[in-house]
């Protein structure tokens, strides 16, 4: 199967979105305006969009304006510890596509675009808006590249545990895995009532097989992971408008893999494995038996992709670059905001550089949100809620205008 839609059971709908917030979307023109200076006067461009609310409840970014809020928000995610190059991202603006199977395919076209021969590079791609009466396309998936969790009749799972509901769910709707511990998900992409599941294609999903410096039997445990770390659940929202399609990436830190993907115990689970490989004792936790294989995990992530050829980087380099970038935000006079339990890697924290420090925690926008609706589609495959086509509760000027026209009458 490479891509099939339908209409899901249980699909939810919200009433429609209201119109955009006129405070939300002048504070971001002054921002923009602030930090570009030579994009000419802001009060022109604020009297502008205030009239393009009025008579539509929504308004258009420029493309200036796009590209600079996405990478804006991307400076502005608290949980991101490599935010230092949010100026290099390169801004895909297809607001002019929402139809599901040309989104799905232009996500493809961005996992290519990222990948870069190995040379892995920050990219975002922009589709249609929420608009008044017209919700834009939404993609289920927490990430473009996602491995399937298949549930055996004993209840062990091979695969990625955390995506069992999700596989099922569009297992339901034909689609079918080779069964082995990293079947790449299909992607699921909505819009306009409209749900299309399509698998990925080969040339898309860029894997690294994992082996490991020292260790020749570590390349028999058959662990591979993908290139491409692009999150596509979280909406983008910009000066009031929402993008709830808005897939992104940087590259890998090498403890998101090694220390989680590969060694959570409700995820791969593989430092039992390794350990056992490795002859340590663990008949109790004082041996530190979990430290070390978790240690000898990483190591071979990080050597694995470096074989490769493919971008990645280490806990103590990134920390160290952070660092940076913060430093680099003061002196600019701006505020950034940083989660400790973010920003702090998962495994020796305590020696690197973002550990014995506080951080601000304000929500700055623009920003890239999630929510439970969409944490819920990408963990169980239950179609996200959307706003419902048509009329707005309060209604722009537009509307009236139209309700005139449609009954014969002229605005005068």
């Amino acid at each position: 199967m490479t891509a099939q839609t339908w209409d899901p059971p249980g699909h939810t709908t919200d009433p429609p979105a209201a119109p955009v917030d006129v405070d939300e979307a002048v504070e971001f023109l002054r921002l923009f305006h602030a930090e570009n200076p030579d994009a000419g006067s802001a009060e022109h461009r604020v009297a502008w969009v205030r009239g393009e609310i009025e008579l539509t409840g929504t308004y258009a970014h420029t493309s200036d304006e796009l590209a600079f809020g996405a990478r804006v928000a991307w400076r502005n995610s608290a949980r991101c510890v490599g935010r230092l190059y949010w100026q290099s991202m390169r801004v895909r603006d297809l607001r002019a596509v929402r139809e599901p199977g040309e989104v799905a395919a232009h996500c493809f076209d961005h996992l290519r675009m990222a990948y870069n021969g190995g040379r892995v590079r920050p990219v975002i791609t922009v589709f249609a808006p929420d608009e008044p009466g017209l919700p834009g396309p939404r993609i289920w998936n927490d990430q473009l590249i996602r491995y399937a969790g298949h549930r055996r009749a004993d209840g062990t799972v091979v695969g990625d545990p955390r995506y069992v509901k999700f596989t099922e769910a569009v297992a339901r709707r034909g689609w079918r895995g080779a069964g082995t511990a990293f079947d790449v998900l299909p992607l699921v992409v909505s819009a306009d009532g409209v749900t299309c599941v399509t698998e990925l294609p080969f040339d898309a999903t860029a894997e690294v097989p994992l082996s490991h410096p020292d260790h020749d039997w570590f390349a028999g445990l058959g662990l591979r992971w993908h290139a491409v770390p692009a999150i596509s659940s979280m909406r983008l929202s910009i000066g009031g408008i929402t993008y709830p399609a808005a897939p992104f990436n940087g590259w890998y830190m090498g403890t998101e893999i090694g220390a989680r993907n590969l060694a959570d115990a409700d995820r791969y689970d593989m430092l039992p494995t390794v350990a056992a490989e490795l002859g340590l004792d663990t008949s109790n936790d004082r041996t530190l038996w979990r430290d070390t294989a978790l240690v000898e995990l990483n190591r071979a992530v990080l050597h694995s992709f470096e074989k490769a050829g493919v971008t990645i980087s280490d806990h103590h380099t990134e920390t160290s670059r952070f660092l940076k970038h913060l430093a680099r935000e003061e002196r600019a006079g701006r505020t950034c905001p940083a989660d400790w339990s973010w920003i702090v890697p998962p495994m020796s924290g305590a020696l690197t550089p973002v550990y014995h420090r506080y951080y601000d925690t304000d929500r700055l926008r623009p920003e890239f949100v999630t929510d439970d609706e969409s944490t819920r589609a990408a963990l169980e495959g239950v179609p996200p809620r959307v706003a419902t086509r048509g009329t707005p509760s309060h209604s722009p000027l537009w509307t009236y205008l139209r309700t005139g026209q449609t009954n014969g009458t002229q605005a005068s």
